[in-house]
């Protein structure tokens, strides 16, 4: 239930964003948005959470600085070696932790507060990594995720079809999927829309690196191709005001730990 229709290959995903480590940050201006959103749902209630916090799926540590810097004392963990190493280099968070979200190598309740910026989408199970994070979080405590839903990347699907006849593009989750995996808990899920203009393919395809959206397949990004091929993909892409536009339908979660939930 709630599973991507597809297995996700975690060894080629942890191997493109350590590739990605270096530049990530610069072109990472959309999970700094959904990140400080998520984080304001909870403005008013995550000091009386509590004070030790997991980054779930860390990326190079930016979010682990931002709560580092609110107070808490930060684990940040991630999949790529090469996004942890990097956080560690910038001094982010207080531990560091290699791990996969769906298998935390945490015992039960051993934090107060768990927060997965745009980092679920590359589960196999939103509703195993959900339990994974709730497991892990005392009672009392709170989980914060984002994600993507169904939708997004539309205008890309549409163009690459158009191109080979693939979409190049993950499949994610309906908005119902999402609530039914959010539902054995007390939840605050919110849905919004955003959509990025880009002057051209290879920027548009450039900025996805970052956040892990498009379909990676033997550690390469799926689209990424020949002057011939982006030539194309510019040729039918949908402009709008001259400019590419694509759009991505975020997710933000917020559970309350108020209880054990047999596994």
């Amino acid at each position: 239930m709630g599973a991507v229709t597809e297995l996700v290959n975690k060894q080629a995903v942890a191997e493109a964003f350590s590739r990605a480590a270096v530049s990530y940050e610069s072109a990472a201006q959309l999970q700094r948005d959904v990140g400080e959103h998520l984080i304001s749902m909870v403005a008013d209630t995550h000091q009386a959470a509590g004070h030790s916090l997991l980054d779930a799926g860390c990326g190079t540590g930016y979010f682990s600085r931002r709560w580092r810097d609110m107070g808490k004392q930060v684990t940040a963990l991630d999949l790529s070696k090469g996004m942890l190493e990097m956080a560690r280099a910038q001094d982010s968070a207080h531990h560091y932790l290699p791990g996969d979200i769906e298998r935390l190598p945490l015992d039960d309740g051993s934090l107060d507060i768990c927060f997965s910026n745009l980092a679920v989408q590359w589960c196999n199970a939103l509703p195993r990594a959900l339990e994974e994070m709730h497991r892990v979080t005392r009672i009392g405590g709170l989980v914060l995720f984002s994600t993507l839903a169904e939708g997004s990347l539309g205008e890309l699907s549409a163009a690459w079809k158009k191109v080979d006849g693939r979409p190049h593009v993950n499949q994610f989750l309906t908005p119902d999927k999402i609530a039914e995996a959010c539902a054995p808990y007390r939840h605050d899920v919110q849905f919004s829309q955003c959509t990025v203009l880009f002057p051209d393919a290879m920027s548009l395809l450039r900025s996805l690196k970052g956040i892990g959206a498009t379909h990676i397949k033997n550690g390469r990004l799926g689209g990424l191709g020949g002057r011939d091929r982006l030539a194309l993909l510019d040729k039918y892409y949908v402009r709008q005001d001259g400019m590419l536009p694509l759009t991505y339908r975020l997710v933000y979660g917020v559970l309350q730990v108020e209880k054990l939930i047999p596994r």
